[in-house]
């Protein structure tokens, strides 16, 4: 009687199964993944955590120092900050990942169809993708908050367009270089149809530096969302948002009462700096 041997692990499974393990031992890596799941909770659990209504007016106390019962203190409404920061995580912790998945799924198609094509096609889009590069990306939202209204959706949607052209760009290098090799030519010999060759053969061998511009890009969409916020051109009120409150309280600074700021600029700037760590971490193990 014979004995069977378990099938052996394909050698792309192992690779990926080595770099999780090399990922996970990464202390940059670490770092960030707790700074980002820190917020993550806050953003999905926060409202249930904090001591005061975040949208609670209490002129009687307003401007209060950071102390025991207010630990960051309160705002010119006399709105807890702490607890305003807490739940402040989940407007842009929705609004820059969704803009990012999206941004990073235009940019991908973009990018494969100008890398597979090449010639016309590429020199077309590429002229495309350098044109819309050329706008500062908070410029071209402005135009477009201001042509088509401010909106979360809208806001979203400006955020993926701006942000497609530089992922489509980072795709296109990556698949430059796939579609010389065998298994392109085995496909097209198969009569395989396109869609099949750019998303099946192609998309999964330039995954690793689709998913690097992605993790940098949120941070990007996180600096972005605020930056509008205060300008007054993104999420709007009364959201605890961490840029719209900032904007509602920098002038409060000159009087001393920094608390009123601080402590949003801090938050957005851990994120970012969470995000960029993960980014990083996921980048040094990919080129190991």
């Amino acid at each position: 009687m014979t004995e069977t041997s378990a099938p052996e692990e394909t050698a792309p499974d192992q690779t990926w199964r080595d770099d999780l393990r090399r990922l996970l031992r990464s202390v940059t890596f670490d770092v960030g993944a707790v700074i980002v799941l820190f917020w993550i909770g806050c953003a999905i659990f926060g409202p249930a955590l904090v001591p005061y209504d975040p949208f609670a007016d209490d002129l009687m106390n307003s401007l209060l120092p950071p102390s025991s019962e207010h630990w960051f203190g309160t705002d010119q409404l006399g709105r807890d900050v702490f607890s305003r920061v807490i739940v402040g995580a989940r407007d842009v912790l929705t609004v820059a990942p969704i803009a990012t998945l999206l941004s990073t799924f235009l940019g991908t198609a973009l990018g494969l169809t100008m890398g597979y094509f090449g010639g016309i096609v590429d020199e077309v889009l590429s002229r495309l993708v350098d044109a819309v590069l050329a706008l500062p990306t908070v410029i071209v939202a402005l135009l477009a908050l201001t042509a088509l209204g401010t909106s979360t959706i809208t806001v979203m949607v400006v955020i993926a367009f701006s942000f497609a052209p530089i992922i489509a760009r980072t795709v296109r290098s990556a698949v430059l270089t796939e579609v010389g090799l065998d298994y392109i030519s085995a496909a097209e010999l198969r009569r395989e149809n396109t869609l099949y060759i750019l998303f099946v053969e192609i998309l999964p061998n330039v995954l690793p530096p689709i998913l690097v511009e992605t993790t940098v890009r949120l941070g990007y969409a996180i600096f972005t969302v605020a930056t509008l916020s205060f300008i007054g051109f993104g999420i709007q009120p009364p959201s605890p948002d961490w840029g719209l409150s900032i904007s509602a309280n920098y002038g409060m600074i000159g009087g001393g009462f920094w608390w009123t700021v601080l402590f949003d600029s801090l938050a957005i700037a851990s994120l970012v700096v969470g995000i960029n760590l993960v980014a990083d971490g996921i980048e040094s193990t990919l080129h190991d």
